[in-house]
């Protein structure tokens, strides 16, 4: 799942690895996933290490009586030089934005990469259970790439995001 939302999500900052907190629109977006995910068995929580999602991961796990386990492996993509900036910004002081370079720093294909070893490491770890995976938009979108959707820009704060891994695969089941 995504996030909850930030002061820079309202204002449409490119976050990637900057790390901000949540802000009380997005702990009450937590919060709601208590109730949204109360009937569903959960065995472990993972998290990235950026504040977003692990304080995000923590109020879902709490409620639980679980522990986070938190993985820098599962960050946001890193935007390099672009982070911070509103796509206004971007688009001003980058005009190779419009051709679809997404900032000097890591690569789509370096993001998937990243994102569904550690996926895959977690189905590893956990093979008949039921995990909550706290992370990012960039992050999400790779793994709908590899469930064979491609194209989706925006992903909204708390988004969850049902799959199902097994024999090197992931699928949605949703």
């Amino acid at each position: 799942m995504r996030h909850g939302e930030t002061d820079w999500n309202l204002d449409r900052r490119l976050q990637g690895h900057a790390d901000r907190s949540l802000n009380e629109t997005g702990r009450e977006q937590a919060r709601g996933l208590v109730a949204e995910l109360a009937d569903e068995p959960l065995d472990a929580v993972y998290s990235s290490d950026l504040s977003r999602a692990a304080e995000t991961a923590r109020i879902v796990a709490d409620a639980r009586g679980l522990d986070v386990t938190v993985l820098p492996s599962l960050r946001e993509r890193h935007f390099g030089t672009w982070e911070g900036l509103t796509d206004e910004e971007i688009h001003e002081r980058f005009p190779e934005a419009a051709d679809g370079v997404l900032g000097d720093g890591e690569s789509r294909d370096e993001l998937d990469r990243r994102i569904l070893g550690a996926l895959e490491r977690i189905a590893e770890e956990h093979p008949n259970d039921t995990v909550l995976v706290v992370s990012h938009g960039g992050p999400l979108r790779a793994v709908l790439r590899r469930c064979g959707i491609d194209g989706v820009d925006r992903i909204a704060n708390c988004h969850v995001l049902r799959l199902e891994a097994g024999g090197g695969a992931l699928r949605e089941t949703d």
